[in-house]
């Protein structure tokens, strides 16, 4: 009977590939058509018509026939680009038409079935082959199994009687598997996906979407969407998946340029660049944190994630950064920000030729002569245009300048005809024609101060900053961090030392930038529709709320894991609460994701145990070896495990990672890799590619990524010892998807003796 299914749909299929096929042909020769019809418009543009402007009546028939031309060319470029998209669609089913099948009822209507794959098909009758799998009906395949099933769509809910849901694996137009189900997705098609190998770029995951990822991938309403999502969840793929879905729901509303997403590093960026071309969408922007705070402060060296990573904090120096990234801090620069509407604003001089020409202090008496109720971006606007105002009448009597005197008697040639472009054929006497030069010239003159003025370059920013810090303790409880003020000032003056010579702790930039927007009246990026923050563990409540601001139009996803904070470490557990109080409670949606898909059994448990607290991480019935825990007595006998271990994943065909603790670190097992003949390449930098084979990178750069085999190079008492080093650690081992061998010398780090032997074999 299965035999005798299988044959039934892989006719189907046939007939399926075979209308592509002619879609394909017919396509191709309609953007042929179009665009030959389109050249030979735009190369006979003119003479299909003549032009007659002798009268009103002939112009107004000229017109009308350009326009008429125009509409032509108008309506082939847009059937070009149809056509286009179509082709596009056609030629990537033809890769993979279908995943899934489902039967269904609704009421007394006769049963429909329909198939899901990666766009939308229809035949040339315009009837319906494949639904793309972001289509209301598709929902059906994710949310429900077998008997009643309710789903969205534009109209409300609508139930149907579901009777068969079938899943497939399709290679070269060839059925290799297919599964009946009475599940949402069955664990066989599962096991097919999560057993292929790790990739240098992430993979779309259309095929396997589970219910609670649907939920979020489809979620409309919330206006902040949280996915606290444990490591291999599948939250950064569903989120991929959600923004290629909020693409097609609001197609004509919604482009890909009004959403950004925040990614940790560059190279995971990368990594996940291909996913939303494969569904037939554009990229949307992409920053990571870093990247989006240094484009708005030139000129200031900001801290790199390396930085970030490998700096040793005291004790009071990780208060003061736990301060800087609170909301009790971005609260308080909102306060001093309020204060400088009465007094305190910082200005610099405008400078003209070597002399001042607007000072500080006359600025300082415009901007405050306003009336009391004016906010600071009303007053900075009205202060402009006061100083617009003052430059314009003084362009007459700078006129009378010996410089100006001196420029006019120097013009060249050359120069008196671009100066004349514009001006009068010819002048009634000689003062006309120097007043006219004279006026060129000091307008010219005149355009760096206006330039000045329109880019507030007067205003004294980090100056300004440097006053906030230092009576922050008027405006925030430095005790409620544990500080004293004599702790913050020393503090202070160890940024005034950095500042000085243009350096910018990361803890700093997002205040300084945030005071700064503060004092400008600067409302944000209002076209942003969507904003997706990847590794939300990794930033700080300030910079969540300053991205609040920075897209006060857009709706937020957030999503992470609190067990992988590298940089804010145990800071991170209170995230939510923090993060709550920026959003609308009634339009917040927190989704918790508790099954890991991207390790084996062996190795989610062992990941697991890790962790102190026991959070719900389940793992998916995946089975493989268990990982492994080898100490030496010194490190040579450790690259020599390393190097077995090798050979092991090569034969396996697994790809491998080797993670250090820090750069450092990699570059030094690197060498001596290196030095034993073993083949691998060195990821040191966020801007480098995930390259194929055997590399080696340090734990901050594998946020995100995944691999084969990891091979955790030196987990031992040295490198991992604090308490808050344990979720890093988990962060490492659980990049891990079939195979993890832990490598130590000396001694173990502590923070593995309370895993449970049987979780690991020790070599």
């Amino acid at each position: 009977m299965a035999d005798l299914e299988q044959q039934f749909e892989q006719t189907h299929l046939d007939g399926i590939m075979d209308e592509l096929g002619q879609a394909n042909k017919r396509l191709s020769a309609e953007i042929d058509r179009t665009k030959a019809e389109e050249k030979s418009l735009n190369k006979n543009f003119f003479s299909d018509f003549s032009i007659n402007l002798t009268n009103d009546a002939e112009t107004i028939e000229t017109a009308a026939s350009i326009q008429q031309q125009q509409q032509m060319l108008d309506e082939r470029a847009n059937a070009w680009q149809q056509s286009s998209a179509q082709l596009k669609t056609v030629r990537r089913l033809q890769q993979n038409p279908f995943f899934a099948r489902i039967d269904f009822q609704e009421g007394s209507e006769k049963p429909e079935t329909i198939y899901i794959g990666l766009g939308s098909f229809t035949n040339a009758q315009g009837k319906f082959l494949i639904y793309d799998w972001r289509a209301p009906i598709s929902s059906i395949y994710y949310d429900g199994g077998l008997g009643q099933v309710t789903y969205q769509t534009p109209d409300g809910p609508q139930t149907v009687q579901v009777n068969l849901k079938r899943q497939f694996v399709i290679a070269n137009g060839r059925i290799q598997t297919m599964f009946d189900t009475t599940e949402t997705i069955g664990d066989q098609m599962l096991l097919e996906v999560l057993g292929e190998k790790s990739d240098t770029q992430m993979k779309s995951i259309v095929t396997t979407i589970q219910r609670e990822q649907n939920q979020i991938i489809r979620d409309t309403s919330a206006e902040l969407l949280f996915v606290q999502g444990a490591a291999g969840s599948g939250k950064t793929s569903a989120v991929l998946q959600r923004v290629a879905y909020l693409l097609y729901r609001y197609r004509g509303n919604l482009n890909a340029s009004q959403v950004i997403m925040f990614s940790p590093n560059q190279l995971f960026s990368d990594y996940i660049g291909n996913v939303l071309p494969e569904l037939g969408e554009q990229n949307m922007v992409q920053f990571t944190f870093y990247q989006y705070v240094t484009r708005r402060v030139p000129n200031i060296a900001v801290q790199d994630l390396f930085s970030q990573f490998e700096v040793v904090q005291t004790p009071a120096q990780k208060q003061v950064a736990k301060l800087k990234g609170s909301l009790a801090f971005f609260d308080a620069t909102k306060a001093y920000a309020t204060s400088l509407e009465q007094s305190g604003m910082k200005f610099r001089d405008i400078r003209f030729r070597d002399t001042v020409f607007f000072s500080k202090h006359r600025i300082q008496e415009i901007f405050y002569s306003f009336n009391a109720n004016y906010h600071l971006g009303n007053r900075l606007s009205a202060t402009k245009e006061r100083l617009i105002s003052m430059l314009n009448r003084k362009v007459e009597s700078t006129m009378k300048s010996k410089w100006v005197q001196e420029a006019v008697e120097d013009l060249s040639a050359e120069r008196i005809r671009e100066l004349q472009a514009n001006g009068p054929g010819e002048f009634k006497n000689s003062d006309e024609e120097y007043r006219f030069y004279a006026r060129k010239i000091v307008m010219d003159a005149f355009e760096s101060i206006q330039q000045a003025i329109v880019r507030n370059h007067f205003l004294n920013s980090r100056g300004q900053y440097l006053a906030f810090l230092k009576s922050a303790g008027k405006f925030v409880d430095l005790s409620a961090f544990g500080l004293s003020e004599a702790q913050w000032q020393a503090d202070v003056d160890d940024f005034l030392a950095e500042f000085k010579n243009r350096r910018l702790a990361m803890a700093d930039a997002t205040p300084y930038l945030y005071l700064y927007d503060l004092m400008t009246g600067r409302h944000g990026e209002r076209n942003m529709r969507y904003v997706f923050i990847d590794e939300i563990q990794d930033y700080t409540p300030f910079q969540l709320a300053y991205l609040r601001t920075s897209f006060p139009k857009a709706r937020f996803t957030l999503l992470g894991d609190l067990n992988q904070a590298i940089f804010t470490k145990s800071e991170s557990h209170t995230l939510i609460q923090d993060v709550a109080k920026l959003f609308d409670p009634d339009k917040t949606r927190v989704i918790q994701l508790t099954q890991s898909y991207r390790s084996t059994k062996q190795v989610t448990d062992f990941t697991k145990a890790i962790l102190r607290s026991g959070q719900a991480i389940n793992a998916f019935d995946r089975q493989g070896p268990l990982p492994t825990i080898s100490v030496k007595a010194d490190e040579q006998a450790l690259l020599t495990e390393l190097e077995a271990q090798l050979k092991v994943n090569d034969a396996a065909k697994q790809t491998t990672a080797v993670i250090a603790k820090t750069l450092e670190e990699s570059e030094h097992i690197f060498q001596l890799m290196h030095a034993a003949g073993i083949a691998a390449t060195l990821i040191k930098s966020e801007n480098q590619r995930l390259a194929a084979g055997v590399i080696v990178v340090p734990s901050y750069l594998a946020k995100g990524l995944e691999f084969d085999a990891v091979i955790l190079w030196q987990a031992n008492a040295h490198f991992f010892h604090e308490e808050d080093e344990r979720e890093l650690l988990y962060t490492i081992a659980s990049r891990a998807m079939h195979r993890l061998t832990i490598l130590a010398s000396p001694e173990l780090s502590p923070l593995l003796a309370q895993v449970a032997p049987e979780l690991y074999e020790k070599r």
